[in-house]
């Protein structure tokens, strides 16, 4: 897949996960909201990576670990959000993982 083609493919995934995350916030679905916008924002970090370095994206859902390989600079509060919603996903994701935190 070329850069343009991938850049396409996650932006478009992300836009259409970006609207199921407002279906399921409407309907009260709060954690699948969540779990959800933890994928458009995965996905909107593996399109940056794209443009800025071409190739594949990370195969990593880290969202911190992929807005360093982004080159991003972010401060302590965004990277604790960042992680909070990584944390928060492998949980619903892995709930005996969960559990024994």
């Amino acid at each position: 897949m070329d850069k343009e083609t991938a850049v396409k493919y996650w932006l478009d995934t992300a836009e259409r996960d970006y609207q199921t995350v407002e279906h399921l916030f409407v309907a009260g679905d709060y954690h699948w909201a969540l779990f959800v916008g933890h994928l458009v924002i995965e996905k909107l970090l593996k399109t940056l990576f794209v443009k800025r370095f071409g190739g594949i994206s990370p195969r990593i859902h880290d969202l911190p670990r992929l807005a360093e390989k982004c080159d991003l600079t972010l401060d302590d509060k965004m990277l604790d959000k960042l992680d909070l919603i990584t944390r928060f996903n492998i949980g619903v994701r892995y709930p005996d993982y969960q559990q024994e935190m």
